[in-house]
């Protein structure tokens, strides 16, 4: 697994950039920065690519239903960009844990993940 992060826009956006399979490990490195910029701006947004993704193993799935209980209202917007049909579906699926706007693009429309998280970002900075 492969994880790495870039903040935008002066920190209010945060990119996620993964590959493989999340593990609980994984948590350890990203709730502390999630939890940093929503402490300092209040609400962020998130894009979360996944490239070869292959989902999450248990103790990385309860670590996630926890975080999105824990953040249910501290992200603003998440776009979620994959290539595959059931990742299209976690787009669904997040909905109930977060009052985010989450929505999902494919690989191939990239561009349209960061036009849309960046709506109206710079002009509330």
């Amino acid at each position: 697994m492969a994880i790495e992060f870039q903040e935008e826009v002066g920190g209010k956006l945060l990119i996620i950039s993964v590959t493989g399979m999340l593990t609980g490990e994984y948590y350890k490195s990203f709730v502390p920065k999630v939890e940093e910029l929503i402490q300092k701006f209040g609400k962020i947004r998130i894009v979360f690519e996944m490239r070869d993704f292959r989902g999450w193993d248990a103790g990385a799935l309860w670590e996630d239903i926890k975080f999105n209980i824990r953040h249910f209202s501290g992200i603003e917007s998440l776009a979620l960009v994959g290539d595959k049909k059931w990742e299209k579906g976690m787009s669904i699926f997040c909905k109930p844990f977060t009052k985010a706007r989450i929505k999902y693009f494919d690989l191939t429309e990239i561009y349209k993940a960061y036009e849309w998280i960046r709506e109206g970002l710079e002009a509330s900075t």
